[in-house]
């Protein structure tokens, strides 16, 4: 493992994906550990994808006090089936929020009637309880949630919002396994904004794989532009990027 900071954001870089969901779960449990010493509950946000999956296993390995814990995800296609595997909510159902005894779980609804209302309705419950930790990806398109560049905006006022996804995110959903065909991928979603994830006192980034390596370079080197998204972590103050050797190839 090497570490280093760069452009505010501290970078961590492992052999492995296990090693690097590993870590990232280690330093999630501490960062719990800490907040707890100051609040009662706390508020996390988590991200669907692939990318996560080492994280997220590896989130057993430790005994943390769940029921203390209140959990949102960051956002959710609109139109798919309410049982579909690849919604994000069920995906992290599936492999987290089933698991463990969450004071409270919050979902996007993709199907709801007015999806305006749904915007209110869960921007509402994040002003009730204000985000602790984010742990998220960085897209292929350096997009975070599902604020991809075309409609990413630092300076945002909506707190969740309706976005339409570009190509480059559609097509991501495919290499990495989650539809066959780019058709299948739905064309809207429902995001947390760029202004609402960035409110959270820590951030976990965890970012694995050699088709996110460009993304990660561009992340530390790029200019901060709705360009490429997820260079806005570098004005945050608490930023830990978690890589594998393959996302970091790129690196200087």
């Amino acid at each position: 493992m090497s570490t280093k900071k760069e452009n505010n954001i501290e970078v961590k870089i492992y052999g492995s994906r296990k090693d690097m969901g590993c870590a990232a779960a280690e330093r999630f449990a501490r960062e719990i550990d800490r907040l707890l010493l100051e609040k009662q509950e706390i508020n996390v946000v988590f991200a669907a994808a692939p990318s996560q999956n080492e994280f997220l296993e590896y989130l057993s390995d430790h005994n943390l006090p769940w029921s203390r814990i209140n959990a949102f995800h960051m956002d959710e296609y609109i139109g798919l089936p309410a049982d579909a595997p690849q919604g994000f909510g069920n995906f992290l159902k599936d492999r987290l929020f089933a698991r463990f005894n969450f004071k409270s779980v919050h979902y996007l609804n993709g199907n709801a009637v007015n999806l305006e209302d749904e915007c209110r309705r869960y921007s509402d419950l994040i002003s009730q309880y204000p985000i602790d930790i984010v742990c998220m990806g960085i897209g292929e398109n350096g997009h975070l949630a599902f604020n991809d560049p075309p409609v990413a905006d630092f300076e945002d006022p909506m707190m969740v919002k309706v976005v339409e996804l570009d190509l480059a995110c559609r097509n991501q959903q495919v290499n990495d396994g989650c539809f066959s065909h780019l058709y299948e991928v739905p064309v809207s979603a429902l995001t947390l904004t760029i202004p609402t994830l960035l409110g959270a006192g820590f951030i976990s980034s965890v970012v694995p794989g050699n088709t996110k390596a460009q993304a990660v370079a561009n992340t530390l080197e790029k200019e901060i532009s709705t360009s490429y998204p997820s260079t806005i972590l570098r004005n945050h103050t608490n930023v830990e990027l978690f890589l594998d050797f393959e996302s970091s190839q790129l690196l200087k």
